[in-house]
């Protein structure tokens, strides 16, 4: 008996009814070794991997992946829009209003979707997306020690 071996990048997409494209394998590889990157670094990423591919092309694509359920798009208000690799956890984010930098953070508390509305206004709620603004180690440091 063999040890089941996690699906490959492709196997993914062709799992979610994506055709499979080198672009596609490079950007979802990409937005995975990243760090809620932006549209402009993931096209970067996507660029030393396979070559030239166009901006409205990986936009096409991280909608398409993000449709899917591979990717995750974040949106904290004021600030263009992140992608993530970490899917299907419904954990949450930290966000610098000094730098910008975001990192996640597991659900507030319970299980997903974590908070409970008050009123739920008859919706099946399987999601909450939560947003903690404030100052980052290193931002609050330095507010700290200036003049």
């Amino acid at each position: 008996m063999t040890a089941s071996q996690p699906p490959n990048t492709a196997e993914e997409l062709r799992g979610a009814g994506l055709r499979v494209t080198a672009a596609r394998v490079a950007l979802l590889e990409t937005v995975r070794d990243g760090d809620h990157l932006g549209v402009e670094a993931i096209a970067s990423g996507v660029r030393a991997r396979v070559g030239h591919i166009s901006l409205q092309a990986v936009y096409e694509a991280l909608n398409a992946l993000a449709g899917a359920g591979l990717v995750r798009r974040l949106e904290p208000p004021g600030s263009p829009a992140l992608y993530e690799g970490r899917v299907g956890d419904n954990h949450h984010h930290l966000v610098c209003r000094s730098c910008g930098v975001v990192v996640d953070v597991d659900c507030a508390v319970g299980h997903a979707p974590c908070l409970t509305a008050s009123d739920d206004r008859g919706f099946a709620i399987d999601e909450a997306e939560v947003i903690y603004w404030g100052l980052c180690p290193q931002c609050s440091e330095a507010s700290s020690s200036a003049p």
